[in-house]
């Protein structure tokens, strides 16, 4: 490929972000920043207020730190695929279903994962106590 049909090319796909399309590796770096969030402030308006019913100490704010903590490398994984795309697939309509599928898996997660959590906290502390 010459240098002069590199160059067009690139401005294509540089005209074609500027246009407004679809830009996946953005889209999903969004999803995942939000999603974080949101799995945080589950984890600490459920999960800690369960564990911290059952157990009178740090621990509570520990185990939040960790599941934090746990959680960045599951979101990394979602977004590693999308962040590797060319410029020219990072506009591809075509991967919009792969997008939705790694987003509401991304989300189920992010929501679930909090609540599933608190509900195994609090069968668990009425277990033992």
């Amino acid at each position: 490929m010459s240098d002069y049909s590199q160059h067009n090319s690139k401005s294509a796909v540089s005209a074609a972000h500027r246009s407004g399309a679809i830009d996946w590796r953005k889209k999903m770096s969004d999803h995942v920043a939000f999603a974080l969030l949101v799995y945080t402030g589950l984890h600490i308006f459920a999960t800690v207020k369960a564990l911290s019913s059952g157990v009178s100490s740090i621990l509570p704010f520990i185990v939040l730190i960790i599941l934090v903590a746990a959680i960045i490398p599951a979101c990394r994984w979602f977004e590693r695929p999308w962040t590797g795309l060319s410029d020219a697939d990072a506009s591809d309509p075509s991967l919009a279903p792969a997008f939705r599928r790694d987003a509401i898996l991304l989300w189920a997660m992010a929501i679930g994962l909090p609540l599933a959590l608190t509900g195994l906290c609090k069968a668990t502390f009425a277990l033992i106590g």
